[in-house]
C-alpha cells in the first residue's frame, strides 16, 4: 500500500512538472500589437478604437494568461505596406510581440503575414478585402476575422441584379483591395445574368471624384458600384449625391462601415444596401458589449473594432488551452475551438486562415426610420457562413489538402 501511494504521488509530481514545462510563455509576457491606420483615411473604421477594443479584451480576460501578464502596443502604418512591414519587423525582432492584429489595409496585411510566417508569429487580419490573404498568399500563422471581397460582393450583387438593376459600372480604388472587390463583384454580376459596362480607378485618399463620377454617369449603367472604403467611399457618395447621380442611377457601396454612415449622415447614405459582419444593435449581446465600448470611446463600434476584441479573446483562450504562446501550437487550438461570442456564433477557423461565420445583408435606414444617433441599419437577411465565403477548394491556399 505504501509503495502504491508513493508511486501515485510520484506520478502526480511528474504530471505537474510536465504541465509546467509545457506551459511556457516567451519573455514572460504575451504581447499583442495593434497595427493599423491611426490618423488617416481608415482611422475611423479601426484606428484608436481598435486599440480600445484590444485593451477591453485583455481586461475582460483577466489581464494574464498562464500566469503571465498581457500587454497591448499599437502602431500607425500610414496605409503604406513598407511602413507596416518595418513596424512589424521591429515588433517581432526587438519588441517580442507575439501577435499582430488589425491592419485594415490589404497590402499591409499581405506584407505582415509573410513576415509573421518567417518569424513564427501570429497575424490576424481585420478589414482585409483581398482574397489572396487566405488564398494564394496564405500562411500557417495567419487568420482573417471579418470578410474578404467575395463575402462583401457576391450576395449583394446577386440581390441587386435580381431586382432588375443588371448593368453595372465600377468606381474602384487603385490597389489590391479595390481590384479584388471589383473582380469578385464582376464575377457575381455576370453569374447572376447582369453585365458590366466599364470601370474607372482612382488613387487612395482621393478628394475630388468629379471626373470619375462623370464617366460613371456617361456609362448609362443602372448601378454605379463603389469598390472602395472609408473616407474614399464617404467622399464618393457625398459627391454622387451632389452630382445628381442618384436621380437616374443606383449607388451601391461594396463596403460600408457604421463610421461612414455617421460621417455622411442618413440624408446622404439612406437606402444604401451592403453586406456587413457586425451591427451593434442586432441583439442583446451586441448591444451590451457595444454600450460598454461606447462608454470607453464615445462612438459605437465598427465591425473591425468588434472583431479585434473577438479575435484577441479567442487567441488568449487558445494560449491557455495550448499551455504555450508558441505560434503554431496556438493556431492549432484556435482552429480546434469554435468562436462563440457577441460578434460570432459558431465561427470556425479553417486551415486557410478564414474565419467562417454568418454575414448580414443590410440597408441604411431612411432618416424618418431612425430613432436617433447610431440607429442606422436594417438587417434584411442573414447569409450563412458556408454561403457567404468561398469554399476551401476555390481559394488556392497551398496549406489545404488536395
Amino acid at each position: 500500500m505504501r509503495l502504491r501511494i508513493a508511486l501515485v504521488s510520484a506520478l502526480l509530481v511528474m504530471g505537474s512538472a510536465a504541465h509546467e514545462a509545457r506551459a511556457q510563455v516567451s519573455e514572460d509576457v504575451v504581447k499583442i500589437g495593434v497595427l493599423n491606420d491611426q490618423t488617416g483615411l481608415y482611422a475611423d473604421l479601426g484606428g484608436p478604437g481598435s486599440v480600445v477594443a484590444a485593451k477591453m479584451a485583455v481586461e475582460d480576460f483577466g489581464g494574464t494568461v498562464l500566469g503571465k501578464p498581457i500587454e497591448v502596443v499599437s502602431g500607425d502604418h500610414q496605409n503604406k505596406s513598407d511602413v507596416g512591414a518595418a513596424i512589424a519587423r521591429e515588433w517581432f525582432d526587438v519588441g517580442k510581440v507575439d501577435m499582430a492584429i488589425g491592419f485594415d489595409h490589404s497590402a499591409v496585411a499581405l506584407a505582415v503575414s509573410q513576415l509573421g510566417a518567417e518569424k513564427n508569429r501570429i497575424v490576424i487580419g481585420g478589414a482585409i478585402g483581398s482574397t489572396a490573404f487566405t488564398g494564394k498568399s496564405c500562411t500557417p500563422t495567419e487568420a482573417s476575422w471579418i470578410y474578404d471581397s467575395y463575402a462583401l460582393t457576391t450576395s449583394l450583387a446577386k440581390a441587386v441584379v435580381a431586382e432588375g438593376r443588371d448593368s453595372w459600372f465600377f468606381l474602384t480604388v487603385d490597389y489590391t483591395f479595390g481590384h479584388s472587390l471589383e473582380a469578385d463583384a464582376t464575377a457575381a454580376v455576370k453569374s447572376a445574368g447582369g453585365k458590366v459596362l466599364g470601370s474607372v480607378r482612382h488613387p487612395l485618399n482621393t478628394a475630388d471624384f468629379s471626373s470619375y463620377l462623370l464617366q460613371a454617369q456617361a456609362s448609362g449603367a443602372k448601378v454605379v458600384a463603389f469598390a472602395n472604403g472609408g473616407g474614399d467611399m464617404v467622399n464618393a457618395t457625398k459627391q454622387a449625391n451632389e452630382f445628381g447621380l442618384t436621380k437616374n442611377q443606383t449607388i451601391v457601396s461594396l463596403l460600408v462601415f457604421i463610421s461612414d454612415v455617421h460621417s455622411m449622415q442618413l440624408q446622404a447614405a439612406q437606402g444604401l444596401k451592403f453586406v456587413t459582419a457586425f451591427y451593434w444593435d442586432r441583439n442583446e449581446e451586441t448591444r451590451a458589449w457595444s454600450k460598454r465600448f461606447y462608454e470607453r470611446f464615445g462612438r459605437m463600434p465598427t465591425m473591425p473594432q468588434a472583431a479585434v476584441y473577438s479575435a484577441i479573446n479567442h487567441y488568449l483562450g487558445a494560449i491557455a488551452a495550448a499551455g504555450t504562446d508558441e505560434a503554431k501550437a496556438v493556431m492549432a487550438k484556435m482552429r480546434e475551438r469554435p468562436v462563440n461570442d457577441f460578434y460570432v456564433k459558431g465561427g470556425k477557423l479553417r486551415e486557410d486562415g478564414r474565419l467562417v461565420h454568418d454575414m448580414y445583408l443590410a440597408q441604411v435606414k431612411m432618416p424618418a426610420e431612425s430613432k436617433g444617433p447610431w440607429d442606422y441599419y436594417k438587417i434584411l437577411a442573414t447569409i450563412p457562413g458556408d454561403q457567404a465565403f468561398r469554399s476551401l477548394a476555390e481559394g488556392g491556399c497551398s496549406l489545404v489538402a488536395r
